[in-house]
């Protein structure tokens, strides 16, 4: 998170919701202190059944006047938006009910209801597993070794993701496969 991203948001009129991480520990320590005790403007709950997971999140929308009052994130946050995500799970060792509670906090450099931004924040989680993910695990391009060009190999990577998820018929690493063998196949059919 930094503040180029918000001044090129509000240079393009953007509205920009960004996740407040540890890189940031004074600010973070701040806004969790304030949120503890404050008033939230609007709040959202969403209870998700999937997966064999039973999630409940909720979400509170804050004003970001007095947290951020003084401080050099002051003209870039309007709101702050806390997230509570609250997972039980089974643990087939133990038999009993094992349960994972976080608390996640995001900057807004404009207003937001909770429901909106229930919508935004989930939006960015499904392009974060279907897009980063895919090409963090399947395409294995954080272990990319290449250091000549690497932009050129990146958009390789996204031209073939995009054909690849395009066409998708099974998941992204078994059609990745079966274009592989392909691939062979017809090369072998040359070579005879």
């Amino acid at each position: 998170m930094s503040k180029k991203t918000f001044e090129a948001a509000a240079a393009a009129n953007a509205h920009l919701v960004v996740q407040l991480k540890d890189n940031q520990p004074s600010l973070a320590e701040k806004v969790a202190a304030d949120c503890r005790y404050a008033t939230p403007l609007s709040s959202a709950e969403m209870i998700d059944v999937g997966r064999n997971r039973h999630e409940t999140r909720t979400l509170d929308v804050f004003d970001a006047t007095l947290t951020i009052a003084e401080t050099e994130w002051e003209p870039y946050v309007s709101q702050i938006i806390r997230v509570e995500r609250f997972v039980p799970k089974f643990n087939t060792k133990t038999r009993r009910w094992d349960s994972s509670h976080e608390i996640s906090f995001y900057l807004s450099n404009r207003p937001i209801t909770a429901t909106k931004a229930m919508d935004v924040i989930r939006k960015h989680w499904g392009i974060e597993n279907k897009s980063h993910y895919v090409r963090d695990v399947t395409m294995l391009e954080d272990a990319s070794r290449i250091r000549v060009k690497p932009g050129l190999f990146a958009r390789l990577r996204s031209f073939s993701y995009n054909i690849l998820r395009f066409n998708q018929r099974d998941t992204i690493a078994q059609d990745r496969q079966e274009c592989a063998y392909a691939g062979v196949s017809f090369l072998s059919k040359l070579t005879m």
